[in-house]
């Protein structure tokens, strides 16, 4: 079996990004990727992401909360996505709703790349503070699964070496 083309070469391709030009995505941009992202396998169909689009005024609250240090790397891409996975309580189905949510994120940035558009998934050590949360807005319902950095690229940062199949892969008797 043969994957497919666009899609094998999106998941090649795909980079991670550090560095934006400065224009932000249009809120169509954002929501045609973000539309995307709610087709991700989900069990049960609990549906349990949450994606909030920050802007200006909450991300200097977030920056203030980061503090100096940590500041400036929330200022890298010039749309920045918070997302989450709401919890319903059940240790398995909130287990399988944050890895849920982390393919969602992924739809996300493959979609990102295939418009042309440069990608980032980071997780904030901010977003784990009650101060983070609360800046966003996550309830205590929510587990935080990444920020994702969106924007135009302004360099293709190369391919990093990936381990050989042989290495990761066991077939079990």
């Amino acid at each position: 079996m043969k994957v497919l083309t666009a899609v094998e070469q999106a998941i090649r391709e795909r980079r991670t990004h550090k560095q934006f030009l400065d224009e932000p995505l249009r809120r169509a941009e954002i929501e045609e990727l973000l539309d995307l992202a709610r087709w991700a396998p989900n069990h049960k169909l609990t549906q349990p992401w949450r994606f909030r689009v920050v802007g200006p005024e909450t991300l200097a609250r977030l920056k203030d909360v980061a503090g100096p240090k940590e500041a400036p790397k929330l200022d890298r891409a010039p749309t920045l996505v918070v997302v989450s996975a709401k919890l319903t309580g059940d240790p398995l189905t909130d287990e399988e709703d944050v890895l849920a949510t982390g393919a969602a994120i992924y739809i996300v940035m493959l979609a990102a790349h295939a418009a042309g558009f440069a990608s980032y998934w980071r997780t904030p050590a901010v977003m784990r503070t009650d101060e983070g949360r609360d800046v966003v807005g996550l309830a205590l319902d929510e587990r935080f699964v990444g920020v994702i950095y969106l924007g135009r690229p302004s360099s293709e940062p190369p391919a990093k070496q990936r381990d050989p199949l042989d290495e990761v892969l066991d077939y079990l008797p």
